[in-house]
């Protein structure tokens, strides 16, 4: 009886042990397939002369591809992500060339997304940073 109890409590901890270890990772730190809207710039909260017209991004994971808008001109080229250390890529891509109010913020945007490669997710606010520097540039879900 003795030998049984052991076997049965080694035999719940192996299972236990292993549904553990086959977890996928967190949903919360997927930032795929959803519009992030960005909020702050180097630390600081960015201020649009036309809000209407904020910057945001999208990732899909489809084509491997990111798609958005810096203000006034679209944006997107290609990244690479690897979600389980919350690493990030974004490659040179397009961009349209149209002048507008809040061409600064596009342009300090547009730099933090291709400079950035690793990003942290807390709640509904996704980080892009450089090392262990401070945030480039955070993000809402929008």
């Amino acid at each position: 009886m003795k030998n049984l109890y052991k076997y049965l409590t080694i035999t719940i901890l192996a299972v236990f042990l292993s549904s553990c270890a086959n977890k996928p990772s967190s949903p919360s730190n997927d930032i795929t397939g959803k519009t992030w809207k960005l909020t702050e710039l180097n630390g600081k909260p960015i201020i649009l002369k036309n809000p209407k017209s904020n910057p945001y991004f999208k990732l899909n994971m489809s084509d491997m591809r990111y798609e958005g808008n810096g203000g006034c001109n679209g944006v997107g080229g290609t990244f690479e992500i690897k979600q389980d250390i919350m690493r990030i890529k974004f490659n040179q891509g397009m961009s349209t060339m149209m002048a507008c109010e809040d061409l600064d913020i596009e342009n300090a945007y547009v730099k933090a997304l291709l400079a950035a490669d690793n990003y942290s997710v807390n709640g509904n606010t996704l980080t892009l940073n450089k090392a262990r520097m401070a945030p480039l540039a955070k993000f809402v879900l929008q």
